[in-house]
């Protein structure tokens, strides 16, 4: 009887241990901290959500930032810049992206999804960069602003030679 109740003492645990470790991966890849560029700042487009898959990103292959969005009036165009920081380097990489490649057009009002996959050469160095994120309309308006973070680990699907 103490045999049978400690296999199943052990199964439970087992079980724990595991959905804990599923649960907190994936909480982790699940969202991203940012913040507007302007606080006080009235954006037409009001971000709920950034998510960066996989998390960390992993040099010599393809990531994606997914960013949850709703708007209160239709977007017929507009452009994306990414500005990518990381410290220690004066000047930010900077990416211009037509709308069109990130979400289906026209966007009508409510929620929408921005999705953007980037590939990292694999000598890019490992470390916690960040993003400033500026949409604009087709009227050069800025529609919304925010900035977050986002790693590169260590290891690289690129193998040394």
């Amino acid at each position: 009887m103490a045999v049978h109740s400690s296999s199943k003492l052990n199964l439970i645990l087992c079980l724990s241990s595991t959905l804990l470790l599923l649960s907190s991966s994936h909480s982790q890849a699940e969202s991203q901290s940012f913040q507007y560029c302007e606080k006080s700042a009235n954006y037409a487009v009001q971000i709920s959500n950034v998510e960066i898959l996989p998390d960390p990103v992993v040099r010599g292959e393809p990531f994606t930032f997914k960013i949850k969005a709703h708007t209160g009036k239709p977007i017929l165009s507009g452009d994306l810049i990414y500005e990518i920081s990381f410290p220690g380097i004066e000047e930010p990489a900077i990416f211009h992206h037509a709308l069109s490649e990130e979400t289906p057009l026209p966007v009508a009002p409510g929620h929408f999804l921005l999705t953007h996959t980037e590939l990292l050469p694999a000598y890019t160095p490992p470390g916690t960069y960040n993003v400033k994120l500026t949409f604009k309309d087709q009227s050069e308006k800025r529609l919304t602003c925010i900035v977050f973070p986002f790693t590169i680990g260590a290891k690289s699907s690129v193998s040394a030679i």
